[in-house]
């Protein structure tokens, strides 16, 4: 850890807060916060159920740290003019793909969450590999020169891809591993631990990409009937709140893959919707849609702040996510 680091490192520690004595300290480190980043990325709720804190205090200290990040420039202050945010740079990751790369705008924005969904087949895996490569690459690569961490909840992530996509495209494979951080989550309450612990494991790697591959797959497997659903839907709300804090306060991108479910009422078009309902649909900011298209793929863009509602053609080649010229 350089100079710097250790300055930012020390600038964070919990015990900068006045109301945060050794006794509380001790108390938020055993529940996981070990930063006064993880204080805002979990808030006052989880905070207070944590450590059994009284929630007036928990709110005290998490507006004590959103203050301390604000003054440190780490995150955007409460009141900002729209000139400030048009003019702040948006780093951004290419998906190795230039017509993909142009539907996002430029690649996969950093500070934002992005929903990938579609039927078994369409890209949704072969996209996460490929960004974790191309974050790695320098900035004129297409890169942010940072790792990444894939939460697989499905099985689907493979080393042995990522090291033929690194060959196709002329990277360092041994690298490119090692710079990929995974955790394998067996259960919805264990992707919750992951994500409530990535706080540091960001901090300690260097991390700029987030990956859940998938994010309801355990969700939709332990909550079954309507009877459920209620449960199923705050849990899985907490969750992504979680990542669209991480997204915010870490600078981090965050790509979420969904499955896909049977729309019965549904008579013209695609009889097919992501899987989450509204909890996705509100807390992702980009919502891209992959389907199949002959040997190649298309990729909708279906929501976006700014973006139009189009469609681009991409493929699958040997080098993961690409153009249909390249994979020719």
């Amino acid at each position: 850890m350089t100079a710097e680091e250790d300055a930012i490192s020390d600038k964070l520690a919990l015990y900068n807060i006045e109301e945060i004595g050794p006794a509380t300290e001790k108390r938020l480190r055993e529940a996981g916060f070990r930063s006064i980043r993880d204080l805002l990325v979990r808030g006052p709720v989880d905070i207070s159920e944590s450590t059994g804190m009284e929630m007036d205090e928990s709110v005290e200290i998490c507006n004590k740290a959103r203050i301390m990040l604000e003054d440190l420039g780490m995150i955007d202050k409460s009141f900002v003019t729209a000139t400030s945010l048009y003019n702040k740079r948006k780093d951004r990751i290419s998906t190795g793909s230039k017509s993909f790369d142009d539907l996002l705008g430029g690649g996969i924005e950093t500070k934002a969450v992005t929903e990938v969904y579609g039927e078994f087949g369409t890209g949704k895996t072969q996209l996460c590999h490929t960004l974790c490569l191309m974050v790695q690459q320098p900035e004129s690569g297409g890169g942010l020169a940072a790792n990444a961490i894939y939460i697989d909840t499905e099985n689907t992530f493979r080393p042995e891809r990522l090291v033929s996509i690194a060959q196709a495209r002329g990277f360092d494979s041994q690298k490119a591993l090692e710079n990929v951080i995974v955790a394998k989550a067996y259960n919805s309450a264990h992707q919750e631990l992951i994500i409530d612990e990535a706080g540091s494991v960001i901090e300690d790697n260097n991390a700029r990409l987030i990956i859940v591959d998938s994010a309801v797959a355990h969700y939709r497997a332990e909550f079954i009937g309507r009877a459920t659903l209620s449960e199923r839907q705050q849990r899985l709300n907490r969750f992504m709140h979680i990542l669209v804090r991480i997204a915010e306060t870490y600078k981090v991108a965050v790509v979420v893959t969904n499955q896909i479910q049977a729309s019965p009422d549904a008579y013209f078009g695609d009889t097919v919707r992501p899987v989450g309902g509204h909890v996705l649909a509100h807390t992702s900011t980009y919502r891209i849609y992959l389907k199949r298209s002959g040997k190649n793929r298309i990729a909708r863009m279906v929501d976006s702040p700014y973006h139009a509602e189009r469609e681009i053609l991409f493929a699958l080649s040997n080098s993961g996510i690409s153009d249909v010229s390249e994979a020719r």
